[in-house]
C-alpha cells in the first residue's frame, strides 16, 4: 500500500480525486489508483468545491424525538395489530421479538452510524460503494411509494376526525340501509333482534357470502360510508371520494408546511409528534382492558400457537413488520442521522428507539386484542381471529368501536384518538418525504427546499387519489405488497451485504470507534456480517419459492393488477444492476478490470464531512485496515468478522 497517498495532494477538499484502497474484503496486490479525475456524477453535482455547511439538529434530543416520531407511527398502531391477527396472534409475537433482536436493532444502529459518520443522505451515502448506488435509489423510490399511501390513510383518519364532532358518533349505531346483520357499537343500544327479524337476516345474508357474519356498526360505517368499497375491481377502481380528496389535500399541505424549511422546524415539532400519542394510547388501553371479554383477546395475543411459529410465512411477516415498525431499509434513518453532529451518541439513541418501538407495538397489540376479545364476547364466538377482517381497516373498525363504548362524551376521546393517529401519520410521512427531498437535493443542490417539497407533494397527491376510490384498498394492498414489502427485503439484503462485506464490517467498526470512541461488540459484528443478512436471505428465498397470488378479502386480483404490481417490483429491484453499470462506465480506471474494481471502492472523499477530521480519518484507516497479504481469503474473512 505504499502508493496509497500518491495522488492525495489536498485532503482538506472534498473534491480530491481518486478512491480509497482500504478494504477488508477486496484484496489487491496493486495499491495504485486507477485514474485521477472526478467521475461524471462528482462533476455534475459540484462536489469539487467545499460544500455549504450542512444543517444540524438544534439539540441532540430533537434527533431522538424525530426518530421516535418516525418509527413509532402507523406501523405500530395500524399495521402491527392486524399483522399479528393474520399470523396467529401470539404465534407472531415470538418471531417478531427474535427478528427485532437479530435484524431490526442491528440494522437501525448500522443506518444511524453510517448516516452520521458520512453526513450524507440515503442515496449519497453509497459513495462508500458507488456500484451499489442502486440500493439507495431503489429505497428512495420505495419510500416515495410508501408516502403516497400513508397520506391516503391520513386522509381517512381526517374523515374520522371530522365526524368525531357529531353527536352521536355516526358509527355508533346501525343504519337501516346496512341490512339486519348489524349490531350497534355503542353500549346499551344493541339491536336485539326478534325471531322473525333473525329469519329475515338469514334470508338477507344468503346471497352474499361476505355478509353472512354479523358486523358491528363501526365496520359497516367504514366499508359503506367511508370507503364505499366495491366487491371487486374487475371493472376498475372507480372515482375518488371527494370527502377523502379534501383529507388527502390537507395531509399533504401539513407535510409541505413542515418540511419546506428543513430539519430545524421539524426538530421543534418532534416533541409534540413523539410524546402526544402515548397519552391517548394509555387512556385507550385502560378502557380496553376493562371491557368484558378483553382478557380472552389479550390471551390470544400473547399465547403462541406453536404450529404457526414454524411457518416461514409468519417469519416473513415478522421481518416486513420489523421494517415497517422501525422504518429500517427505507433510507429514513440514514437521512435523519446525517443531520447529527459528528460524535453524537447514536448507540444510546438506537437502543432507546428500538426498545420504545417494541413497547409501543405491544401496547397497541394489547389495546386492539382487548377490544377484539370484547367484540367476540358480544357476538358470541370463541374465535378471536374471525371477529373482524385484517388489512388497513382494522384500526378504523376496532378503535372506533372501542370509542363508541365510552358512555360519557365519547366525542372527546374520538377527537383525541384520531388526532393522535393524524399526528402519527404526519410524523411518519414527514420522515419519508424528507428522505425523498434529501435524495433529490443531494443530487441537485440548486433545487431549493421548498421547491422540491412542493413538487413531491403535488405528484404524491395525484398518485394518492387512486387509494381513496371505491377500489382504493385493493390498490393499497397491492402497492404495499409489491412496492414496499418485496422491494424492502431485496434492497435491505443488498444494503447489508454491501456494508458488511464490500465496504467491510471491520472498516465499519473502525469508523464507529473513530467517531464514538467505543469498541464494537461481537454481537454487532456477527449480526452485521453473518446473522442478519443470512436470515433475510433465507426468508426471501423461501418467499419466492412458495409465492402465491396476492388476494384482498380472499379475492384474487385481475391480471392487469398483477402486471402493475410486478412492474413496480421490477422497477425498484432493477435499479441495482442499472446503476452498477453506470458506476463502472463512469469510473476513471483505464482498463475494464480497473473500472470494476474502482466502482466497488469508496470515493476518497468518503468519510467525515469536516476536512480536518477526514484527513485524520484517512491517515488512520489506511494503516489499520490493510488486508493481510499472503494469508489467503480465509484470513481476510476472519479479519472482516472479528477484526
Amino acid at each position: 500500500m505504499e502508493t496509497v497517498n500518491q495522488n492525495h495532494q489536498n485532503p482538506g477538499f472534498i473534491g480530491d480525486d481518486g478512491r480509497s484502497t482500504a478494504s477488508t474484503v477486496v484484496i489487491s496486490s496493486n495499491g495504485s489508483m486507477p485514474g485521477t479525475g472526478l467521475d461524471n456524477a462528482e462533476q455534475e453535482s459540484g462536489t469539487a468545491k467545499l460544500p455549504e455547511e450542512r444543517a444540524t439538529w438544534g439539540k441532540g434530543v430533537e434527533f431522538l424525538m424525530s426518530c421516535i416520531a418516525m418509527s413509532v407511527g402507523l406501523g405500530n398502531v395500524w399495521r402491527f395489530p392486524f399483522t399479528a391477527l393474520d399470523n396467529g396472534g401470539g404465534a407472531f409475537l415470538i418471531p417478531y421479538l427474535i427478528v427485532l433482536f437479530l435484524i431490526g436493532k442491528p440494522i437501525y444502529y448500522l443506518e444511524m452510524v453510517i448516516g452520521q459518520f458520512s453526513s450524507r443522505g440515503s442515496v449519497k451515502v453509497f459513495d462508500l460503494c458507488p456500484a451499489m448506488k442502486g440500493v439507495g435509489i431503489g429505497q428512495a423510490l420505495q419510500v416515495f411509494m410508501l408516502s403516497t399511501y400513508y397520506a391516503a390513510l391520513v386522509a381517512i383518519i381526517g374523515r374520522y376526525f371530522y365526524e368525531s364532532f357529531r353527536n352521536p358518533l355516526p358509527w355508533a349505531t346501525c343504519h337501516e340501509k346496512w341490512g339486519s346483520n348489524c349490531i350497534d357499537s355503542a353500549p346499551d343500544t344493541r339491536n336485539l333482534l326478534p325471531k322473525d327479524t333473525q329469519d329475515d337476516q338469514q334470508n338477507f345474508t344468503t346471497n352474499d357470502p361476505a355478509n353472512q357474519r354479523v358486523r358491528t356498526s363501526s365496520e359497516w360505517y367504514f366499508v359503506k360510508e367511508v370507503l364505499h368499497e366495491k366487491p371487486d375491481i374487475i371493472d376498475g377502481i372507480g372515482l375518488p371520494n371527494w370527502e377523502l380528496v379534501i383529507g388527502l389535500f390537507v395531509a399533504w399541505l401539513c407535510v409541505f408546511l413542515i418540511i419546506r424549511r428543513g430539519v430545524k422546524s421539524s426538530g421543534k415539532a418532534s416533541y409534540f409528534l413523539a410524546i402526544f400519542p402515548y397519552v391517548i394510547m394509555g387512556v385507550l388501553l385502560i378502557r380496553a382492558v376493562t371491557l368484558p371479554g378483553a382478557a380472552d383477546g389479550i390471551l390470544y395475543f400473547i399465547k403462541p400457537q406453536w404450529g404457526k411459529i414454524l411457518d416461514p410465512k409468519v417469519w416473513y411477516a415478522a421481518v416486513t413488520q420489523c421494517f415497517y415498525s422501525l422504518s429500517v431499509c427505507f433510507g429514513n434513518i440514514i437521512m435523519y442521522s446525517s443531520f447529527n453532529k459528528f460524535g453524537h451518541n447514536v448507540h444510546r439513541d438506537a437502543a432507546i428507539v428500538t426498545g420504545l418501538d417494541t413497547v409501543t407495538s405491544l401496547l397497541a397489540g394489547f389495546t386492539i386484542f382487548g377490544i377484539l376479545g370484547h367484540l367476540a364476547h358480544e357476538i358470541g364466538t370463541d374465535d378471536i381471529g374471525s371477529v373482524v377482517k385484517g388489512g388497513a381497516g382494522l384500526a378504523f373498525i376496532s378503535y372506533p368501536d372501542a370509542i363508541a363504548k365510552f358512555k360519557q362524551l365519547p366525542q372527546i376521546f374520538s377527537v383525541l384518538f384520531f388526532l393522535m393517529l393524524f399526528v402519527l401519520g404526519i410524523g411518519s410521512n414527514i420522515a419519508m418525504t424528507s428522505c425523498s427531498v434529501t435524495a433529490i437535493r443531494d443530487r441537485f443542490p440548486h433545487f431549493k427546499q421548498w421547491q422540491c417539497s412542493l413538487f413531491i407533494a403535488i405528484i404524491s397527491f395525484a398518485i394518492g387519489l387512486m387509494y381513496i376510490t371505491p377500489g382504493g384498498q385493493y390498490m393499497l394492498t397491492l402497492v404495499d405488497f409489491f412496492g414496499a414489502s418485496m422491494i424492502a427485503l431485496v434492497l435491505g439484503i443488498a444494503e447489508l451485504y454491501t456494508i458488511g462485506w464490500i465496504y467491510g464490517t471491520d472498516r465499519l467498526c473502525k469508523d464507529i470507534e473513530f467517531m464514538l470512541g467505543r469498541k464494537v461488540g461481537l454481537y454487532w459484528r456477527l449480526c452485521w456480517s453473518i446473522i442478519t443478512p443470512l436470515i433475510m436471505t433465507v426468508i426471501l428465498i423461501y418467499f419466492y419459492a412458495t409465492y402465491e397470488p396476492l388476494a384482498y378479502n380472499d379475492k384474487i386480483y385481475p391480471s392487469w393488477a398483477y402486471s402493475i404490481g410486478w412492474t413496480i417490483t421490477a422497477f425498484g429491484i432493477l435499479q441495482l444492476p442499472a446503476w452498477m453499470i453506470v458506476a463502472i462506465v463512469r469510473d476513471p480506471g483505464k482498463t475494464f478490470s480497473e473500472k470494476i474494481s474502482g466502482a466497488f471502492k469508496p470515493y476518497r472523499n468518503w468519510g467525515p464531512l469536516d476536512p480536518l477530521l477526514r484527513e485524520q480519518y484517512h491517515k488512520e484507516i489506511e494503516n489499520e485496515l490493510t488486508p493481510k497479504r499472503g494469508q489467503g481469503v480465509w484470513a481476510a474473512i476472519k479479519q472482516n468478522i472479528f477484526g
